[in-house]
């Protein structure tokens, strides 16, 4: 009989819809049952795509003898760490400071207040690996419970405490200055994995928000260092086994130091962000091999993660069936030299091996292979490799796909929207930029209410129950400023502005700090406020580069103070810990630099314009922001305020630069608004 996860619109609460535990979603009712009950509540937070979340499940939770122990002592609560990231990051600080670490899938017993009290992660059916089994740890929660209340709720009442004086103060009444983005420069060259690329050792995850800091401090300074640590690190990826060498796309990480063993799946903020790096550093440099990754990694959102509504889908899965009936972690993804040579033959076969380093001995499990490009001197004879590739690529086709979490989460597809716009301006693929234009609509139509509130999430076209959080509300604002930069239509500046009021009215305290919910959001046992990175930039820093760009774009001193009161937490921690602060390092390059803003006024139709706007969209100035008009528009009619005022120069297409609150003369010929931006040469 299927539980209460049968009417739930997140993929992965579904996957647990017909398991013998009686899982209740995350609601009051949860809560109020375990008090009627008198037990305490067993949360259970993972995602659709998460190996080891699909490993319990299969060992526990469709255990019949382990759910009646689970149905007998606990209200169970299963939720989406995607669909409800504030309740995650609560309860994933509480299992930090008990345990040392977290992840998931993230195991946490409650009181029926929702006070933690006992914490793990991945709990084995037996013990094993030096860990309990789940079994174990389940009777003997409940027995604690039943016979050492007192002791149970003080634990409680002394985490919550804890928690509750954990909030992050804004930092210092200033933003970063050169100063101390140079410090954060030095200690990234201090952590940099010169052999290999990234930073740190294994597991090693894509440093994609340090990677923007760097090329916009390159760019701002000079530096030849941060430059060479963005170039050696996005090779090492692209040729390593994370980066899918036949249908492209990124996996979420490698659990290895030199990018060879990726773990499978494939998240859309990962494919978004590095998109994006890759065409920043296709615009710096030129590099092909930059060029060939961005685009593969955008036609690979739009192939295997676009929905029939026009958004982007949350992920793909690691697992899939190996042929066998058994799901196994990358069946999908890897080949032996067997398998090489029933696609294509003994003597392509060889040449594939050797080019992709497929091996007998295999760099995964089992003698299997991930594809790889070990040697980039080697030449190949470029019409056999796309052979190659073009059979090897249908044969995979033919394999089980991995399963696909359908939800549309709205952050995610902010960083899409911005990702895809620019590598569609950059490379001409106004398919590109047409996805991206699809995605925006579906926010506004679907997520966005009249009130200018965001839903986190929808499925099939329909919004989830759960609002909006800070990233959310960022991220989709910077998505679609950088729609309008490409686009020209200002209509998206003016969505933005809506959302960002909203970060201003409800998710910002006195003290110009921000949090992660809004100030009507559901109450936690702390509000969830977090200034660093993770997979994808903070909300707090992302809402400071959101921001900064409205006002480049509208001239509003409150946004261009909020930012700047934003950023004052990158000035206390940037220098210490820029690895985990690089998006809000990347927004302070760009208030350093100006940031510089560029209105194109001219006919649509005429070449002349589109020159000069493709000219400001090359131009690498860190922050840069573009807005581009028909002339002899109304004053007070323009869409984009950036463009008050602008006229053509005796009757020809004009760009007007400014940067600082000054303003150069109107440049009408491209290259000269080029060499004036210093914009890259494209090759």
């Amino acid at each position: 009989m299927p539980n209460r996860l049968a009417h739930e619109t997140s993929p992965y609460l579904l996957q647990h819809a017909d398991n013998p535990v009686d899982w209740w979603p995350w609601s009051p009712e949860a809560f109020a049952e375990a008090r009627r009950r008198d037990v305490p509540v067993l949360l259970s937070v993972g995602y659709s795509s998460c190996h080891w979340c699909h490993v319990m499940a299969s060992e526990s939770f469709e255990d019949e003898a382990v759910a009646a122990v689970v149905n007998e002592h606990f209200v169970a609560v299963k939720v989406d760490r995607e669909e409800r990231p504030d309740v995650d990051a609560v309860y994933m600080e509480a299992v930090q400071v008990a345990t040392g670490q977290g992840g998931w899938p993230m195991t946490v017993f409650l009181t029926p207040d929702a006070e933690p009290f006992y914490f793990g992660t991945y709990f084995p059916p037996g013990p094993r690996h030096g860990l309990p089994g789940f079994r174990q740890v389940l009777e003997g929660v409940a027995a604690a419970w039943r016979e050492r209340r007192d002791e149970v709720g003080e634990v409680a009442r002394r985490v919550v405490s804890d928690l509750s004086g954990r909030a992050t103060p804004a930092g210092t009444p200033r933003a970063p200055g050169a100063e101390e983005l140079h410090a954060a420069l030095l200690s990234l060259t201090r952590d940099f994995d010169a052999l290999h690329g990234g930073f740190g050792g294994a597991p090693k995850f894509p440093p994609s928000m340090v990677l923007e800091f760097l090329l916009r401090h390159h760019v701002r300074t000079g530096s030849e260092a941060a430059l060479e640590m963005v170039t050696a690190t996005c090779e090492a990826m692209a040729r390593g086994g994370m980066y899918d060498q036949l249908g492209g796309g990124f996996a979420r990480y490698a659990v290895d130091a030199s990018w060879t063993v990726p773990h499978f799946e494939k998240m859309l903020y990962d494919n978004a962000l590095l998109c994006r790096v890759y065409a920043h550093l296709w615009r710096v440099t030129g590099s092909e091999l930059a060029r060939r990754v961005a685009l593969e990694t955008a036609d690979f959102m739009v192939r295997e993660l676009r929905t029939a509504h026009g958004g982007f889908a949350s992920a793909l899965d690691a697992d899939s069936d190996d042929g066998r009936g058994q799901h196994a972690e990358g069946a999908y993804y890897v080949w032996t030299p067997g398998r090489l040579r029933e696609v294509l033959g003994e003597e392509d076969a060889a040449l594939a091996a050797e080019y992709f380093g497929v091996t007998e001995e295999g760099t995964f499990e089992a003698g299997a292979s991930v594809l790889q490009l070990p040697d980039s001197e080697r030449l190949v004879d470029a019409a056999r490799l796309a052979s190659v590739r073009d059979r090897l690529r249908a044969a995979r086709e033919r394999r089980p796909h991995p399963g696909r979490d359908d939800k549309v989460v709205a952050a995610w597809n902010g960083l899409a929207i911005a990702a895809l716009a620019e590598t569609g301006a950059f490379f001409d693929r106004p398919d590109l930029v047409q996805a991206a234009t699809d995605a925006a609509d579906l926010l506004v139509r679907v997520h966005m209410d009249g009130e200018a509130r965001l839903c986190r999430t929808s499925l099939d076209g329909v919004a989830g129950a759960h609002a909006g959080v800070l990233e959310d509300y960022a991220d989709v604002a910077e998505g679609f400023l950088a729609l309008c930069a490409v686009t020209g239509e200002g209509v998206w500046v003016e969505f933005a502005g809506l959302l960002l009021d909203t970060v201003l009215d409800r998710f910002t305290g006195p003290d110009g700090a921000l949090f992660d919910t809004a100030d009507d959001a559901e109450a936690l046992i702390r509000r969830p406020q977090d200034p660093t990175d993770n997979a994808a930039p903070s909300g707090w820093t992302a809402a400071a580069g959101a921001l900064l760009s409205y006002a480049a774009y509208t001239g509003s001193s409150r946004h261009r103070e909020a930012a700047e009161q934003a950023l004052g937490i990158v000035t206390a921690l940037g220098p210490r810990v820029p690895r985990f602060l690089g998006w809000g390092l990347a927004v302070a390059e760009a208030l350093l630099d100006g940031p510089r803003e560029v209105a194109v006024v001219g006919p649509a139709g005429d070449p002349a314009t589109r020159a000069l706007h493709r000219a400001a969209l090359l131009s690498p100035a860190p922050g840069l922001v573009v807005g581009v008009g028909e002339p002899g528009v109304p004053a007070g009619e323009e869409e984009t305020p950036l463009l008050a005022g602008r006229t053509p120069a005796d009757g020809r297409p004009a760009a007007y630069v400014c940067r600082r609150f000054t303003c150069d003369a109107p440049v009408t010929d491209a290259e000269e608004l080029a060499a004036r931006l210093g914009a890259a040469k494209e090759g």
